[in-house]
């Protein structure tokens, strides 16, 4: 290539490798140096300790300098541009940054630190401090790194070309933490929207669609004591009761959404008063579009700006492990929005996506769908699950639309979809990221839960991958929800002919790691409140509340709910604003509210309710076959520990002296009453200790006459003198 057709190529921004033109060239007359500085009224070439060294020629009135050294010396710009001068380093004087093993493993799909790598990193390289920028787009023709220091200018900042992993990088010396920048992309076809960085580590403040260079101070971490006793304190025999929140609408301050320390501020006690252990945040990556509540991110590597910076989300976590209380975050690998700065025809190619619409786009959702298959993006969404365990802290992953991914016809018509190579309807290449996934955590994060939200009788999702199974820690119990929602929302004197919705679920209980979950999901779209979905009047309404919410406790699972539903909200959730919180100075709101605390503080304290939640010999049956009455009775077990008996009326119909059958004779205390005067109930049932006697029933030799509150639920436990 001559010089002059360098110039052309420089000129039309399309220079496929600037630095074999730009930056020094060694010569047989000593060391050539060539700028491109388009707009700038004059160059001159300075020592590092800004002495004097040459001044540059202006050989082309677009923008090009250049200067001749006697020999290669190390040498500082000084650009004068119309408004101001700039002294720095010539960006195409620097070598290479990106290692060929970093390359190596992220285009083998491996690399488990992109977050550190990629995307704009602040350091230090050939002695210079600046932020090295690098980018996947292996079909693109030029790509350049804009923003206010260049002036947006994609002539100014043009990348090089890392053959042939299809990356894109370029050192800018003496770049500062906080610029906003994007990449402008030459495709195949022409210039491209300009797009944000993929592996962003923070963003601009939406409406605004910028990527930031961000802070590099390492967060000074003080949650050592939760993170070394994680491990045990998420297993599978321990209690888990999850509050699921959007940080935005939970609770105002100032007519606002809070700030992550605000939010911290009211939250944790909160949350720590009602005894939940965890709690889960609706999708925090950086998202376009606020109504997707998350659910349509773009940015995976970087917090939401909206409630505050990176180090301000650190500090929230840290506030909650420091508190005792751990923090699940919704992630989101199903799908990615059209959004033209996002990660949509990102080199002018269908390169995050599949190409075939077929496979590539969620009709339902108007998304596209992550090529799992290729090696890159299967390593892209690796890095971005890791990256927030180890660099958050963060205590687990629910997994969003797992069912989307595994099934190729998924809410597809016949003749829409593409099957598998072995023709089928199964997504290999999503199942072979979701094992691999659940496996490199488990290594990689101990203790970590990653959970699946899975609504088919996929099998073996949260059973271990060296099983065969998907490898995940939990799986939402959508059956469940379905069936227990359907059969609370049936008026009660026909609840008898929906018996079965309610026994169905303990024929699979132990099948899988289950949680119980009562999400946004359910309170959204027309759906009404948990509230709002119970049958008769207010006191009705109410009670059918308590009830439910006792059976989901008292269930074998562990819990999550919503944020609202613990004291009864009406409304359905509005993302846009806050929970009713006026609502807490109405008795049966504030009862309800009480009765949750009260109910995750049994989960805790009982062995029964918890440390066998997913298996068998943790539940036994009493009475599941009276329809007539709509009456359930239960055995929660928990090895050698104290028996738990759970007794459901599921009628407004008190029912005195209702005998049950139990495996121990003595005395046996309630625990709890759901229509208790503190829960804003009525006061009926059986309270106190009661005595069994020797008659047999359902099964065993000893039983309880008890009083049955209507609409209500009776938890009791044997007391000291109790025995077989």
């Amino acid at each position: 290539m001559t010089p002059r057709s360098d110039l052309d190529h420089l000129q039309r921004a399309d220079h496929a490798d600037p630095f074999a033109f730009l930056g020094p060239h060694r010569d047989e007359d000593g060391e050539l140096v060539r700028v491109w500085l388009p707009g700038a009224l004059a160059v001159e070439l300075l020592s590092p300790r800004d002495e004097f060294l040459a001044a540059m020629e202006s050989v082309d009135a677009s923008g090009l300098f250049i200067a001749r050294l006697p020999q290669k010396t190390p040498y500082r710009l000084r650009i004068h541009w119309p408004e101001h001068e700039q002294v720095t380093e010539d960006p195409y004087a620097f070598g290479p940054s990106l290692s060929e093993l970093d390359l190596y493993l992220f285009a083998e799909g491996n690399h488990r630190q992109l977050g550190k790598c990629f995307g704009a990193q602040v350091m230090e390289h050939e002695g210079v401090p600046g932020v090295r920028f690098a980018v996947w787009a292996p079909n693109a023709r030029r790509v350049s790194v804009v923003g206010d220091f260049n002036g947006w200018d994609g002539r100014r900042h043009v990348m090089r070309l890392r053959y042939p992993a299809g990356v894109w990088e370029l050192f800018i010396p003496r770049l500062q933490p906080g610029e906003v920048y994007k990449y402008e992309l030459l495709g195949q076809d022409g210039l491209l929207p300009l797009k944000a960085d993929p592996m962003a580590l923070a963003t601009e403040m939406p409406p605004a669609t910028g990527s930031r260079v961000p802070d590099p101070t390492p967060f000074a971490w003080q949650d050592d004591d939760w993170m070394r006793q994680r491990g045990e304190r998420q297993g599978h025999d321990r209690p888990l009761s999850i509050y699921e929140l959007h940080a935005g609408s939970w609770q105002w301050v100032d007519n606002r959404a809070p700030t992550w320390d605000e939010l911290a501020d009211r939250l944790i006690p909160y949350i720590t008063d009602l005894g939940f252990t965890h709690i889960e945040l609706m999708p925090i990556m950086e998202h376009p579009f606020g109504g997707s509540w998350g659910y349509q991110p773009l940015s995976l590597f970087a917090p939401t700006a909206r409630y505050g910076s990176p180090a301000d989300f650190a500090r929230f976590v840290d506030r909650c492990h420091q508190a005792g209380i751990g923090v699940i975050l919704d992630w989101v690998p199903a799908h990615f929005p059209t959004d033209a700065h996002g990660l949509a025809h990102f080199d002018g190619t269908s390169l995050y996506e599949y190409a075939h619409p077929f496979e590539g786009f969620h009709q339902d959702w108007d998304t596209y769908i992550y090529n799992l298959g290729r090696n890159e993006v299967h390593g892209f969404m690796l890095a971005s699950a890791l990256h927030w365990l180890r660099e958050y802290h963060v205590d687990g992953l629910r997994v969003d639309a797992v069912a989307s991914m595994l099934y190729r016809d998924y809410s597809r018509k016949e003749g829409e979809w593409i099957p598998n190579r072995h023709g089928g309807r199964e997504n290999l290449e999503a199942i072979e990221f979701l094992s691999h996934l659940n496996a490199v955590v488990h290594t990689e994060a101990p203790g970590a839960l990653v959970i699946a939200e899975e609504s088919t009788a996929w099998p073996g999702v949260s059973r271990a991958t060296e099983e065969g199974g998907l490898g995940f820690a939990y799986k939402w119990n959508m059956g469940w929800m379905h069936d227990s929602l359907s059969y609370i929302h049936e008026d009660p004197i026909n609840r008898g002919y929906h018996h079965q919705k309610l026994t169905f679920g303990l024929l699979y209980a132990f099948s899988e790691h289950f949680i119980l979950p009562i999400s946004h999901d359910e309170v959204v779209h027309g759906k009404g409140s948990l509230l709002g979905k119970m049958p008769g009047d207010r006191w009705q309404q109410f009670a059918n509340l308590r009830l439910f919410l006792s059976m989901m406790w008292t269930h074998p699972g562990k819990k999550l709910l919503f944020m609202g539903c613990e004291f009864g909200q009406w409304r359905e959730w509005d993302h846009d604003g806050q929970l009713d919180w006026y609502l807490l100075r109405y008795a049966e709101h504030f009862g309800t509210q009480a009765l949750v605390r009260e109910l995750n503080r049994l989960l805790r304290e009982e062995p029964a309710l918890h440390a066998f939640d997913d298996r068998a010999e943790g539940f036994h049956w009493l009475i599941g076959d009276d329809s007539l009455n709509s009456v359930f009775a239960w055995l929660r077990l928990a090895g050698d520990g104290a028996p738990l008996l759970v007794v459901h009326n599921f009628t407004p119909v008190p029912r005195p002296h209702y005998r049950v059958g139990v495996p121990l004779a003595g005395h046996w205390e309630v625990l709890l009453n759901s229509d208790a005067d503190a829960f804003g109930g009525s006061g009926a049932g059986s309270r106190g200790t009661l005595e069994s006697d020797p008659h047999e029933s359902h099964g065993q030799t000893q039983s309880l006459a008890l009083d049955l509150p209507p609409l209500g639920c009776l938890i009791l436990r044997p007391a000291g003198d109790a025995n077989l």
